[in-house]
């Protein structure tokens, strides 16, 4: 009776030694002329040559890029090539920052650049808060004991492999005037609502689906964090008759804290950047109720018949200030929060 179990493991061993066999022989050739390389050039070395390419193509892609937008932004004129190009100094800039009152942008040189500011300042506002607290109460919730926990994720999460213009083209054809949610609220008596036509519904909508859309990558990284915290923590506190409002302001948040700042940063950053979905969903509109930044630079730089861009690049490199200023003040923040905790 015992001797066919061990028989089936015997089988079983050589099994994976067969398959084992050709990843290991494959392993020893790579490891010739690694072995070889870690000799010539060090440990450091190696570790500089693998990183090399990779540095590589960032450079050519990414840092270069930016480089050549910076020289742009002191250039003017309607060429494309740089050397074709009028020096004119930080005029870009000037004509960005020329306002008779920076909160009234009709009074701004460039006054739709100042729209979109404002646009894209207060979305980040709203949607930023937003997102944050509804990601942090889908985490808790899926984060209990509950029937089909594991579908229920998938479900939070599913809008987040979608592509940014099938997002606002599912929600296009839900909000326009014949679509899916005015089908539904003419039985009842009202009216048809033009929701991405009137200026305050435009915004709302636009917040709304970018909530929609991100929701389950943050409540992803937040559900990570609450897994992390010791369960013997709770048990404690409800041994000592804790609240379950006191052990989250107590034990959850605390512990939280670093995944919610991982959130806040990368949903500040999203916010600041959005462009695909409001612009397949509102085009900017109504007027410019939905213009956002990035929308302003592409349509200067590239969509207009008259191209300017010295003037998209000088706005790119604003925005980019003014988003790094605030991932430092967010940074500095959560080190001295940190600091405050360990004394």
């Amino acid at each position: 009776m015992t001797a066919k179990p061990k028989r089936k493991v015997g089988v079983r061993a050589r099994l994976a030694g067969l398959l084992i066999a050709p990843a290991r022989r494959a392993m020893d050739l790579i490891d010739i002329p690694m072995h070889a390389l870690q000799r010539r050039l060090g440990t450091g070395g190696v570790a500089a040559a693998m990183l090399a390419p990779n540095m590589l193509v960032f450079g050519v892609f990414v840092l270069f890029p930016m480089f050549l937008n910076v020289l742009y932004s002191f250039t003017g004129g309607g060429a494309l090539f740089l050397n074709e190009r009028v020096f004119v100094g930080t005029l870009q800039y000037e004509t960005l920052l020329d306002c008779g009152s920076y909160a009234d942008p009709a009074t701004c040189r460039e006054d739709r650049f100042w729209r979109a500011a404002g646009n894209t300042a207060f979305f980040v506002v709203i949607q930023v808060v937003a997102l944050v607290i509804v990601s942090l109460m889908t985490a808790l919730v899926l984060n209990r004991e509950m029937r089909a926990r594991g579908f229920w994720r998938a479900v939070f999460f599913f809008p987040v492999l979608l592509s940014p213009v099938v997002v606002a083209l599912i929600w296009k054809w839900i909000l326009q005037r014949n679509g899916v949610l005015n089908a539904m609220l003419v039985p009842l008596g009202i009216e048809p609502v033009l929701w991405l036509v009137e200026r305050q519904w435009a915004m709302f909508w636009a917040i709304f689906v970018a909530i929609w859309a991100h929701l389950g990558f943050y409540t992803l990284i937040l559900l990570a964090g609450l897994q992390a915290i010791p369960r013997d923590l709770y048990e404690a506190a409800e041994m000592d008759g804790t609240s379950r409002w006191r052990a989250l302001t107590r034990i959850t948040l605390p512990l939280l804290w670093p995944s919610l700042v991982v959130v806040i940063l990368l949903a500040l950053i999203r916010a600041v950047q959005v462009f695909d979905e409001v612009f397949v969903l509102t085009g900017g509109g109504p007027g410019t109720a939905t213009l956002f930044l990035v929308q302003y630079i592409y349509e200067t730089g590239l969509a207009q018949q008259v191209r300017n861009l010295g003037l998209a690049s000088a706005a790119s490199i604003l925005m980019a200030l003014v988003l790094i200023v605030l991932t430092l003040l967010q940074l500095l923040a959560a080190a001295r929060r940190e600091r405050r905790e360990n004394r």
